[in-house]
């Protein structure tokens, strides 16, 4: 019989069944996440069950999206989820000046790790599959029903294998790579499908950039994008990691539905222009005057992108025409930028730093854009009106980008930023 892809094997391991593409399974969950705006509908739905059980320790609480609250309903949604972690007796819940970001929160906290099958009611939680987990949004309905059976049913997603060689030129990292993929096959091309990574350059790759890589997967449809577990992943988790863990490899002769291939040494600086993540260019060829630069979300606010961004500000000035934000996605990430120096380098070229928090990243608050301008960010999305007025427009990057950008005025690589 054929041999299994990655997300064949969880969905298998989890469902005790011989799960195979296209098959429906009934799964066991090892970790559900909702956040203070997904969470309320949740916490709702599991009442109405009125069911005694819940699997309380596979449930995890992060209040981000609109936190610090901005007016008296995100307060309301915050206090909401406050007041059930607290009448639930979960402990699994992060408060503000405790967490962050959730995605970044799940692996800071050794919730995901490799052949784990993890569910969050928020779209990027595929972001888990860059330490080999099987990761996936889900709604929160689904997310009431795993609360109160630790079980939700899957459809076993067909598998893209992405060949990745080389390795990465400087100042060219995870986000030009799913930039350059997700414009290749489109906004669609995996719609629900795993992507799966494969080859030398997935060892020339450090962790934080298979993250960036996984937590985009859903912009191009995707289900999940899951790279193998290596000895980088384990050194990654080492620290951190809740429990035992089993990584999850493929099979040599497993089945895939496409073939994607990639040279990494020969991969540009990316740009994704409104209103897709599939409008990528290479930033070499583009000239947009900006207004606003960003740093941080879930896909870009780790400290691996705070060093490389830092780097490249170090001795200068953000641009008078340019307001430049800098977000780091965890509390955790916001100590490390104090104890390595990078709030000062920051502060000195004249950014703004910010607690976690999703706000700007989903246009909820903070960051918004005004009619006409124009932001260059490191976040996953740029539709129509994602981070303010719908005549606004952004530009998805790196965060090596993204610094060049905030220092010149309009979209440059550090390369071309010495002659601005």
């Amino acid at each position: 019989m054929m041999g299994k892809t990655i997300a064949e094997k969880i969905l298998s391991n989890r469902s005790g069944t011989d799960a195979r593409a296209g098959q429906i399974v009934v799964a066991d969950i090892d970790y559900v996440m909702v956040n203070d705006v997904t969470g309320p509908i949740a916490f709702r739905e599991y009442e109405k069950m009125g069911s005694g059980t819940m699997f309380r320790e596979r449930m995890v609480l992060i209040p981000d999206h609109y936190v610090p609250n901005k007016d008296v309903a995100s307060a309301e949604q915050a206090k909401e989820m406050r007041d059930f972690a607290k009448n639930h007796g979960i402990k699994n819940y992060f408060e503000i000046g405790k967490g962050g970001v959730c995605h970044q929160l799940m692996i800071e906290e050794g919730f995901a790790a490799p052949g784990r099958l993890i569910v969050g009611a928020d779209s990027h939680t595929c972001t888990y599959g860059g330490i080999n987990a099987f990761s996936t949004g889900i709604g929160s309905t689904e997310a009431a029903v795993a609360f109160s059976t630790g079980r939700l049913w899957f459809k076993v997603p067909e598998t893209i294998k992405v060949e990745l060689t080389g390795r990465f030129r400087k100042n060219i990292g995870g986000k030009d790579l799913i930039i350059k993929i997700i414009t290749d096959i489109g906004v669609d091309g995996a719609n629900y499908k795993a992507f799966e990574f494969h080859g030398d350059g997935v060892g020339n790759m450090c962790v934080s950039d298979r993250l960036t890589v996984s937590n985009m997967a859903i912009e191009a449809g995707g289900k999940a994008g899951i790279f193998p577990c290596d000895d980088l992943t384990k050194e990654y988790i080492r620290e951190t990691v809740k429990g035992e863990y089993t990584p999850v490899s493929a099979d040599p002769d497993a089945d895939y539905c496409m073939t994607l291939k990639y040279d990494l040494s020969k991969l540009e600086s990316m740009v994704a222009f409104p209103h897709l993540p599939s409008n990528g260019r290479a930033v070499k060829d583009t000239d947009v005057k900006i207004d606003q630069a960003y740093l941080g979300s879930c896909t870009n606010g780790r400290i691996e992108d705070m060093r490389r961004a830092a780097a490249i500000v170090k001795g200068r000035k953000v641009h008078p025409e340019v307001r430049f934000l800098v977000v780091p996605a965890t509390q955790r990430v916001y100590r490390q930028m104090l104890d390595e120096g990078l709030m000062q380098i920051f502060m000195d070229a004249g950014a703004f730093i910010s607690g976690p928090t999703c706000g700007a990243c989903l246009g909820g608050y903070m960051g918004i854009l005004a009619a006409g301008e124009r932001s260059v960010s490191s976040t996953n999305r740029n539709f129509i009106g994602r981070m303010g007025d719908k005549n606004s427009e952004v530009y998805l990057t790196g965060p090596e980008v993204v610094a060049a950008s905030a220092i010149a005025g309009r979209i440059v690589t550090p390369d071309q930023l010495e002659g601005c």
